[in-house]
C-alpha cells in the first residue's frame, strides 16, 4: 500500500465519519430534538479527525510529500476545528442563560419545570448546531485532503 492510498483512506473515513455525524446533529438539530445517539457519533468524528492527523504525522516522518504542501493544513486542522468547537460549545451554554436573564446553571433549577426544560433544550440545541458545523468543516477539510493527498 502506497503512502498516497494511506493517506487517501484516512481522509475518506475522516470524512465519512464527520459527515455522518454533520448530517445526523444537524437533522436533530433542525427538528429541534434531542438525541443521545448524537454525542458519540460526533466523538467519533472528533476521534478519527484525531487518527488521521496522526497518520498525517506518521506519513510525513516516513517521507511523504504530496504535490500539494496543503495536504498537510488539511489533514492537520481538523483537530483544531474540534477544540475550538468545544470552546464555542461551552460559550453556546452560557449564551443561553444570559439570554434568559438566568445568572448561572443553578438558576434554572428555581424555575417552573417546563422552563427547565425549555432552558435545557436549548442549551442542547445549540451546543448541537455548533457541534455539527464543526463535523461538516472537519469532512470538508477531509475532502479537500482526499483529493490532493
Amino acid at each position: 500500500m502506497t503512502e498516497t492510498t494511506i493517506a487517501e483512506i484516512a481522509a475518506i473515513a475522516t470524512l465519512a465519519v464527520n459527515a455522518a455525524a454533520a448530517a445526523f446533529a444537524g437533522l436533530r438539530w433542525w427538528q429541534v430534538q434531542a438525541s443521545d445517539a448524537v454525542w458519540p457519533l460526533l466523538r467519533c468524528g472528533q476521534v478519527v479527525a484525531g487518527l488521521q492527523a496522526l497518520v498525517a504525522g506518521a506519513l510525513f516522518v516516513a517521507g511523504f510529500r504530496p504535490d500539494d504542501s496543503l495536504y498537510w493544513l488539511y489533514a492537520l486542522l481538523p483537530p483544531a476545528i474540534g477544540f475550538v468547537a468545544e470552546q464555542l460549545r461551552v460559550a453556546s451554554a452560557e449564551q443561553v442563560l444570559e439570554n434568559r436573564d438566568l445568572p448561572d446553571a443553578q438558576a434554572v433549577g428555581a424555575l417552573p419545570e417546563a422552563q427547565q426544560r425549555s432552558v435545557v433544550l436549548a442549551v442542547v440545541r445549540r451546543e448541537m448546531g455548533v457541534m455539527a458545523l464543526a463535523a461538516l468543516v472537519v469532512a470538508f477539510l477531509a475532502l479537500r485532503a482526499a483529493l490532493i493527498a
